[in-house]
């Protein structure tokens, strides 16, 4: 029986114990059970040779599981600092609104403004470089920056759905 004939055969038996050994944490059960198929694949021509594969493996599993176990018992939980800066952190809610706008109003912009725009502002390409990237001359490139960023600006004016954020207003400045 070859590895892969094993895991398509017994993965969905093997994942409801490493299920079950993980107290239900999917995410733990499908580390587990990642874990204990790399064991055996390291070593299947011994797991082949015991004659009951699955078997061996599920003590791979156990083995696993309790080693797992055994680690959170070592790593005991600290308490949190009681002085409160830790848990502070900056607001990135404009940023984030930013981001969200400009991709949203890049999407618009025809294929060859955004390509320049993100070659240029992006990846911070000079004008000779995007032009070679896209087999024209450099004043084709700076009249596609021109038009886009233009394009860029009708859509913030008044009335359209544009970001307060400094970043995004310095894009277009």
């Amino acid at each position: 029986m070859s590895f892969e004939e094993f895991v398509q055969g017994s993965s969905a038996r093997l994942f409801r114990t490493a299920l079950l050994l993980s107290g239900h944490d999917r995410a733990a059960a499908e580390d587990l059970l990642q874990l204990t198929l790399e064991r055996a694949y390291r070593h299947w021509g011994r797991v082949c040779r015991s004659g009951e594969p699955e078997r061996y493996v599920r003590r791979i599993l156990a083995n696993a599981a309790n080693d797992r176990w055994r680690r959170a018992v070592r790593r005991q939980e600290r308490p949190l600092e009681q002085d409160g800066t830790a848990l502070v952190s900056a607001d990135h809610a404009a940023g984030v609104a930013d981001r969200d706008f400009l991709m949203r109003a890049l999407a618009q912009l025809p294929p060859r403004q955004r390509t320049v725009l993100v070659l240029r502002y992006f990846n911070d390409l000079p004008e000779a470089e995007i032009a070679d990237v896209l087999g024209c001359t450099a004043g084709t490139v700076k009249s596609q920056v021109s038009r886009g960023l233009a394009r860029l600006r009708e859509m913030t004016e008044p009335g359209a759905e544009a970001p307060a954020g400094p970043g995004w207003r310095r894009l277009l400045s």
